[in-house]
């Protein structure tokens, strides 16, 4: 046999399978479980046109999550409630992590968010308070740190767009929809 056909025969299956576990880790982490459910997400989907509007249902999702995290400790003392503490502290973070990204890319594309933005500075610091003063336990206590995390990487980006945004738009003032008063939905490239 000559070289060549022993690379194709052998060696080439081998290095393609090789590269196909070296890809599967990254392959699995771009497939993860959104914390929103199907409503939440057709919800979102819906208002992806209006910047201002889909944010801000990301600060009601969050909000939502909150509520179930302090509906917990309102009542008396469960089975489980601290797992289930900390897989909604998980949700609530991974919410928080996706307002993160869409202010990220909305930033750019200088969508006016200059009425969403102090919402969600005032609920930033809502959800700081209000996540502190749930009680220290070890099952929820790393979810817990990464939930206040996000939230601080949340007011910090927030408060730097809210700088830009006054910025831009004093320089370049919007068109106004005549129906609503909102500003005209984006165009989103596909």
């Amino acid at each position: 046999m000559s070289q060549p056909t022993l690379f194709r025969r052998r060696l080439f299956p081998l290095a393609i399978a090789l590269l196909l576990v070296l890809l599967a880790p990254p392959l699995r982490a771009q497939i993860r479980e959104s914390a929103l459910s199907d409503g939440e997400a057709d919800e979102i989907r819906q208002a992806r046109y209006f910047p201002g509007d889909c944010v801000l249902l990301f600060v009601k999702f969050d909000d939502l999550r909150l509520k179930e995290i302090q509906d917990l400790y309102a009542k008396p003392l469960r089975p489980g409630r601290e797992q289930d503490t900390r897989e909604l502290l998980g949700q609530f973070t991974s919410i928080a992590d996706e307002l993160s990204d869409n202010l990220d890319d909305y930033g750019p594309r200088h969508a006016d968010l200059r009425k969403a933005l102090p919402k969600i500075l005032d609920a930033a610091d809502r959800w700081s308070s209000a996540l502190k003063s749930v009680p220290d336990d070890e099952a929820y206590a790393i979810a817990r740190k990464l939930a206040l995390e996000s939230i601080r990487d949340l007011r910090e980006g927030a408060t730097e767009l809210a700088a830009e945004q006054a910025t831009w738009f004093k320089a370049h003032p919007p068109p106004k929809d005549e129906k609503d008063g909102r500003a005209p939905p984006i165009d989103i490239p596909r």
